[in-house]
């Protein structure tokens, strides 16, 4: 990052693929975000209106429904955390020349 971006350019930069971050950042992380956050909404739906509405007809059918609730977090860390078929994460360099030359060599990019 260079000495232009201050704190809030930087935070707009990972959006739109500017100040030193690669440009398909942004759109990985919103990705990851919306998923996360559209299943979280889902699991604190599901207890609030269990618990607020549900239980009011049906006690068992409340306790579903947490139960339901219970195993949504796992999985939206899941889906936050997994990394799509166009994240080339792997092709990014390490930084260690030897490493960076040695891999290169195994995945037939740089031939002797």
């Amino acid at each position: 990052m260079d000495a232009t971006c201050t704190r809030g350019a930087a935070l707009r930069a990972v959006r739109v693929g500017g100040c030193g971050e690669p440009a398909y950042a942004g759109v990985m992380y919103a990705r990851r975000r919306r998923g996360y956050f559209l299943l979280m909404g889902g699991c604190v739906a599901l207890f609030v209106s269990a618990w607020a509405v549900v239980r009011l007809w049906s006690v068992p059918v409340a306790v579903g429904m947490c139960v339901v609730a219970m195993v949504i977090p796992p999985v939206a860390a899941m889906v936050a955390n997994r990394r799509g078929p166009d994240d080339r994460w792997w092709d990014d360099p390490s930084g260690d020349p030897q490493s960076d030359e040695w891999w290169d060599e195994l995945d037939g990019r740089k031939r002797r």
